[in-house]
C-alpha cells in the first residue's frame, strides 16, 4: 500500500523558513518523480515543485522559484521542501504527490498534507 506522510508544517512569520518532509512507503521511491503541491483556503490545487528520480533535475512554479528548494533522499525514501523567504500568500496545506509514471506526469497518490501558515 502506497503511503505518503508529510511533516514539518507550522506557523511562521513572514520572511521565515520551514522544511517539510514526506516519508514514502509501499513503492520503489527512487524510480518515481515526486512533487509538492499546495492548496490554499478556498482555492484549487497548485503545483509547487517536482524532482525527478535521480534528484538531478528539478522544476518550480514561478511563485516559489528562488525561495523554495526540493530535494530527495532515495536511501531514506524521503522527499523534502526547504522553504525560505516565506510570504503570507504561501499559506496553504502542502502535500507530496507521487507521479503515475517514473518519468513524471499526473499523480496517482497524494498525502494528507501539512499546514503551513505564514502570518505575523
Amino acid at each position: 500500500e502506497v503511503q505518503l506522510v508529510e511533516s514539518g508544517g507550522g506557523l511562521v512569520q513572514p520572511g521565515g523558513s520551514l522544511r517539510l518532509s514526506c516519508a514514502a512507503s509501499g513503492f520503489t521511491f527512487s524510480r518515481y518523480a515526486m512533487s509538492w503541491v499546495r492548496q490554499a483556503p478556498g482555492k484549487g490545487l497548485e503545483w509547487v515543485s517536482t524532482i525527478y528520480s535521480s534528484g538531478g533535475s528539478t522544476s518550480y512554479a514561478d511563485s516559489v522559484k528562488g525561495r523554495f528548494t526540493i530535494s530527495r533522499d532515495n536511501a531514506k525514501n524521503t522527499l523534502y521542501l526547504q522553504m525560505n523567504g516565506l510570504k503570507p500568500e504561501d499559506t496553504a496545506v502542502y502535500s507530496c504527490a507521487k507521479s503515475r509514471m517514473p518519468g513524471g506526469g499526473s499523480y496517482d497518490y497524494r498525502g494528507q498534507g501539512t499546514q503551513v501558515t505564514v502570518s505575523s
